[in-house]
């Protein structure tokens, strides 16, 4: 399965990006989490995150009210890439 983010607009803009993505196991799917949870204490931004066994479903939404995806949400998300 192809990881990638999928926007979900709205009328004239882009508010959040959403992403599944699929492990092997349990222990693959704890290990990600946990490198994930450590980006994100790095970085104080804090994506809406559920799992399950083996996969994790990641929303990023636009920070500020009204707010579209913008580069700095687009970085965010490819680093979150990086950490598979």
């Amino acid at each position: 399965m192809e990881h990638q983010w999928n926007p979900r607009p709205k009328p004239d803009r882009v508010e959040w990006l959403e992403r599944r993505v699929e492990f092997e196991d349990y222990a693959s799917n704890r290990a990600f989490l946990d490198r994930l949870n450590d980006f994100c204490e790095q970085q104080g931004r804090y994506p809406d995150i559920s799992f399950g066994r083996t996969y994790v479903n990641i929303t990023l939404r636009a920070e500020g009210e009204g707010a579209a995806i913008g580069e700095a949400d687009q970085a965010f998300a490819a680093a979150i890439d990086g950490l598979l």
